[in-house]
């Protein structure tokens, strides 16, 4: 486990936020869930921009739709991963466990997208938003995933890009999924950070 020589509020809520990808079939009220986008919109951005806007899904026949993009995509890619390396390919397949009818997005009850161009500071300021809504989250209690194979196949398709009504410079970030956990997982082992002092 990562020890802190320091302990405050930030430092614990860094220490015990963790990826949950198992949640209870229980609604985030709309109060905490713009509580939480409010967070995201507080990070730094370069000269103030602010080059980002959010999609909250909670539908479920939209979560169906997104599912039904994503995961043959994701089912490809495991195939490849499976021969090229199977360590990780089975520790994606032991995180899916708990929701195998949905191993994208586990369930959740929202799946939050971040939108933003992707071009210059923006690459660095948006994933900045989703580490303050993931933080911001845990805080309150509830659980977060940001999920990689969330967003594949979604700007090819043009229903999801009239409904997100993407522009062409726009690009969708990972989305985060959020609930109220099952559980809470155990720490993953983490490596010592590699410092070079000048």
């Amino acid at each position: 486990m990562t020890k802190f020589s320091i302990t405050n509020p930030v430092f614990d809520a860094i220490r015990h936020r963790r990826s949950v990808r198992s949640y209870l079939p229980r609604p985030i009220p709309q109060h905490i869930l713009n509580a939480i986008i409010k967070a995201g919109n507080m990070a730094p951005t370069g000269h103030n921009r602010q080059p980002w806007r959010f999609i909250v899904v909670e539908n479920q026949v939209v979560k169906r739709k997104l599912l039904q993009i994503t995961l043959p995509l994701d089912r490809e890619m495991l195939k490849r991963l499976k021969a090229a390396d199977p360590q990780l390919y089975a520790s994606i397949r032991a995180s899916a466990q708990f929701t195998p009818e949905d191993p994208i997005f586990f369930s959740a009850p929202v799946i939050l997208f971040v939108i933003g161009t992707g071009e210059g500071t923006e690459r660095i300021d948006c994933p900045l938003v989703c580490q303050n809504i993931m933080l911001a989250a845990h805080s309150l209690g509830i659980g977060s995933c940001m999920v990689g194979a969330g967003r594949r196949g979604l700007m090819d398709d043009p229903e999801v890009v009239k409904a997100f009504e993407l522009d062409e410079e726009e690009t969708i970030y990972p989305p985060i999924v959020l609930g109220y956990p099952r559980f809470s997982p155990e720490q993953p082992l983490k490596k010592k950070p590699k410092i070079k002092w000048i």
